[in-house]
């Protein structure tokens, strides 16, 4: 009886701990004369996806904290996070990033163009990273931090932002761009 409890209990540890996290790992040959790797971590347990960027000055790192409604991205050019609410209708929801990922990879070139959204960055520093969660706050402690608020595109135009944006797309699922003229420092 003893033994068949311990089998049951292993049994469920080891199938919590491989349900909680999946990891996509995916280079991507974007760059003219170079090559980017992104990596997204998800921990279903806590409901937060990790998204690193690796590609050379323009990497980036985001959590995206699905139980708080809060995404941050740390910009390692500009030394600099910015904090930004999750649009739900538009976000895939976490246990769909990995589907989402695998069927993108077998047809990117014919599938459905990315959904995309735009923030504009304030020019105002955050006092305080506690209201957005411990995960973000990790990830954006000692730095300068700023939240952006979603904009929509103008129906019709041809271009979005004529300033610079910091792209932070997540591989062919979501195209996340953070535009605005905020001073970064």
């Amino acid at each position: 009886m003893k033994l068949s409890i311990v089998i049951v209990v292993l049994f469920g540890v080891c199938l919590s701990q491989s349900l909680a996290t999946d990891n996509v790992s995916e280079n991507n040959q974007g760059n003219i004369g170079g090559s980017s790797h992104q990596t997204v971590s998800i921990n279903n347990d806590k409901h937060v996806a990790n998204i690193d960027s690796n590609n050379g000055w323009n990497s980036w790192n985001s959590v995206l904290d699905y139980k708080t409604g809060f995404m941050a991205t740390r910009v390692f050019s500009k030394k600099s996070c910015i904090i930004a609410k999750m649009n739900k209708n538009v976000m895939p929801d976490i246990v769909e990033i990995p589907k989402l990922l695998e069927e993108r990879k077998k047809t990117v070139a014919q599938g459905p163009p990315p959904k995309e959204l735009r923030y504009a960055v304030s020019k105002t520093r955050v006092p305080d990273l506690t209201p957005y969660g411990k995960n973000i706050e990790a990830l954006c402690k000692g730095l300068p931090t700023y939240v952006a608020h979603e904009v929509q595109r103008p129906k019709g135009a041809n271009f979005f932002y004529s300033g610079s944006c910091i792209d932070a797309s997540i591989l062919w699922v979501i195209n996340i761009g953070f535009c605005g003229e905020a001073e970064f420092k």
